[in-house]
């Protein structure tokens, strides 16, 4: 079976949702995660600011990657988010974001991560806490 890094490196790109968003996995590795999500009218919520709901999926994705960024072989593929907790700090006006996605402690079967959510222009659109919970 294959480490977990090698597992999130085949799942986002393969998630029906995250092609349906745009998000891609741009790196990821030891413990850290880093994804893009163009931006889109669709993502739209009024005029040309994103949608809340977009950008906490960006972060519990990162959280996700972040969390599966690791050399162990898990015994079963498969897990969940468990909290997330977003605070947005600006709005995203119609511009390509960057979630990344940083553990913070890493137990057995919980995983708490941080994540910052960034515009183009490297302004941070919201922070994140997720605890996720592997199967």
């Amino acid at each position: 079976m294959p480490t977990r890094t090698a597992i999130i490196a085949q799942f986002v790109p393969n998630s029906p949702l995250c092609q349906h968003l745009g998000i891609a996995l741009t790196e990821v590795g030891n413990d850290r995660a880093v994804l893009t999500m163009p931006f889109k009218p669709e993502l739209v919520t009024l005029g040309q600011t994103v949608h809340g709901g977009a950008i906490a999926t960006l972060a519990d994705t990162a959280a996700m990657a972040a969390a599966w960024a690791d050399d162990v072989v898990p015994e079963k593929p498969g897990g969940s988010t468990a909290s997330l907790t977003v605070d947005y700090v600006a709005p995203a006006n119609a511009s390509d974001l960057t979630a990344v996605g940083q553990v913070i402690r890493r137990g057995k079967r919980l995983c708490a991560c941080e994540i910052t959510v960034s515009d183009a222009g490297g302004q941070v659109i919201a922070k994140a806490l997720a605890t996720y919970s592997f199967a």
